[in-house]
């Protein structure tokens, strides 16, 4: 499974979740690849979301407003995408304005980790350990305790 992140805003390298992602990202089997891109107008960071999807990709937005699922649940909707033929899903991380219409338009799934707000920088740290958590789940290592 290939995994794209596209997020607004730079990560510093040597940020503590940096150092997160990077511990996360030497535990994953699956191909995951950041890309990201300065805070702009939402106009242009919708653009780049939007033109950097890859295609074929399962496209995940993550947006307050979305479905707040559990690990697991998501775990199960990622395996049922595998089983269907799909080798790549991509996540996006908005703005502080979060994601325009026409960018939620274009996901698969629109996924909330809750209500509370966190810095985009931090949600990128705690989405690369759900994606390996996920992995886990699929692969049914016991790194994840219900």
């Amino acid at each position: 499974m290939k995994i794209t992140i596209l997020a607004i805003g730079k990560l510093k390298k040597k940020s503590p979740e940096a150092e997160v992602i990077e511990e996360y990202k030497k535990r994953l089997n699956w191909d995951l690849q950041i890309k990201e891109m300065d805070n702009a107008n939402q106009a242009e960071e919708a653009k780049f979301l939007q033109n950097s999807i890859p295609n074929n990709a399962k496209v995940i937005a993550l947006d307050e407003r979305g479905e707040n699922l559990s690990s697991m649940e998501l775990a199960k909707k990622i395996e049922k995408w595998q089983v269907s033929g799909t080798s790549e899903i991509c996540f996006l991380i908005g703005g502080a304005d979060g994601h325009l219409e026409e960018t939620r338009k274009k996901a698969d799934l629109i996924l909330s980790f809750g209500k509370l707000t966190l810095p985009h920088i931090l949600m990128r740290a705690v989405l690369v350990e759900q994606i390996y958590r996920l992995q886990t789940i699929i692969f049914g290592h016991p790194y994840h305790r219900e």
